[in-house]
């Protein structure tokens, strides 16, 4: 009697979790039809631009414009301009740079810098609706839903990874991404609760692309991207990718 019990409780448990991939893919698939389809799966290159603006105490402190360049799945030039000086970060799978014309400064990115790049890619909408974290043999379940707002509550799917890391992903009943939430260490080992937050979404190239991503840390606001410009599929040359020789090469401006 005691193993058909425990027989009985593993048959139910694996039953379960294929229900909950199934229907965590279900709300995947949904999501992919409703931004584009066929058109989103092809993005292999985004060129954008736009402002980002930095919060203090949840206000607004400092506004930066940027250029961001991202050839899919894992290279990225983000050109920042204020006040007449640039940073320009830099990253390509596990390594990267960073250049500062104000400090005039040109060095390798710390491995806390790449790891932050990494985690960038894994809790991104293109990387789970695109299923590259298959590639390093995450899983997938349905949480369930979440209260959003007074009346409407949100989808939640979680992807977990091999070494531990979870991030959650929030759709609305429309099918549209709205929330990512996952959790991080601060500098002295305290844990922080990070969510990025989608909103304003609007056509591009037959794809529904959010042109504001606000990103919050223990509820407190933190930044704020609001792309102006956004275009899909440009060719990229590779060079754009390699380390200057010297500081004021990082003056010039990317051109595509």
């Amino acid at each position: 009697m005691l193993f058909i019990l425990k027989t009985s409780m593993i048959l139910f448990s694996c039953f379960s979790q294929i229900n909950s991939s199934e229907q965590a893919e279900a709300i995947l698939e949904k999501s992919l039809t409703n931004l584009g389809g066929e058109k989103y799966l092809q993005i292999k290159t985004i060129f954008s631009q736009g402002n980002f603006t930095i919060f203090r105490d949840g206000t607004p402190f400092l506004i930066q414009t940027f250029i961001d360049i991202v050839v899919l799945p894992n290279k990225e030039r983000t050109d920042f301009k204020s006040s007449g000086e640039k940073i320009v970060q830099v990253n390509v799978g596990n390594s990267g740079w960073i250049g500062d014309t104000a400090t005039q400064s040109l060095r390798d990115q710390s491995p806390e810098q790449v790891k932050n790049f990494i985690k960038s890619i894994r809790t991104s909408i293109h990387n789970l609706l695109s299923r590259n974290w298959k590639t390093e043999g995450a899983k997938i379940s349905y949480i369930g839903k979440r209260e959003a707002s007074v009346g409407k509550r949100n989808d939640v799917v979680k992807l977990s990874y091999p070494d531990g890391f979870e991030v959650e992903f929030e759709f609305s009943s429309e099918g549209l991404p709205v929330k990512v939430l996952y959790k991080t260490k601060s500098s002295e080992g305290e844990e922080v609760v990070e969510e990025d937050r989608y909103a304003q979404f609007i056509e591009v190239q037959g794809v529904l692309t959010p042109f504001i991503i606000d990103h919050y840390k223990n509820g407190i606001q933190v930044s704020r991207i609001n792309f102006t410009e956004v275009v899909y599929n440009k060719p990229v040359p590779e060079q754009i990718f390699q380390k200057p020789k010297s500081v004021k090469e990082l003056k010039r401006t990317p051109r595509l």
